[in-house]
């Protein structure tokens, strides 16, 4: 991680699981904290506690994050979380997207309701755009990159990782910065803050 830290006005952190997204977002939040008293930072959860192994993941993050930055409020909101950009973006606030993968995930393979349709999911995914676009506050985006290893078997998983892939693209043409993370550690890809 650099020691010199810059706040972009959105930042896209892009990377494997466990490759270091969530400790870099969460580092940008404290610094961001830091700089002024008057600085705000929402955190905004989109994962879903379905199996007792996500429920313990879940608590063990929140836990871990209250510890490290008590500061940072929580919003848990698994699809509509370009309204809830709308809803809390400031220019005194940073808001942490953490993760535009299970949100993908939610609105194309949910648990409790019908799968958006294309017609649905491109209305989404442009409403969130927008959402960005208008935001008067610093964002931070943690998505994966999931599309690097073999060509996944079934249609609807290969349906999932293309999504995602074209999704991941579109978000990085829009933000002033994206970071790639490996092993904990962070390259920049793009850089125009």
């Amino acid at each position: 991680m650099p020691t010199s830290i810059a706040i972009a006005p959105s930042e896209l952190i892009l990377g494997g699981q466990k490759s270091g997204k969530s400790a870099r977002a969460e580092m940008l939040a404290a610094h961001w904290l830091q700089t002024s008293e008057q600085h705000q930072a929402l955190f905004i959860a989109t994962a879903q506690a379905w199996d007792t192994e996500m429920q313990v993941r879940i608590a063990r993050h929140q836990a871990d994050r209250a510890l490290r930055l008590p500061q940072m409020r929580t919003v848990e909101e698994p699809r509509a979380i370009a309204e809830v950009i709308r809803q809390h973006s400031k220019p005194e606030t940073l808001i942490v997207l953490d993760c535009i993968t299970l949100w993908l995930t939610n609105c194309m393979m949910p648990v409790d309701h019908a799968a958006l349709s294309g017609e649905e999911l491109d209305a989404v995914m442009m409403d969130l755009l927008t959402a960005l676009q208008s935001a008067p506050g610093p964002i931070v985006l943690v998505s994966n990159e999931i599309g690097l290893g073999v060509i996944p078997l079934g249609v609807d998983v290969r349906t999932y990782v293309d999504q995602l892939g074209k999704f991941n693209q579109v978000l990085a043409a829009q933000v002033a910065r994206v970071c790639w993370m490996l092993a904990g550690l962070s390259v920049i890809v793009k850089e125009s803050v």
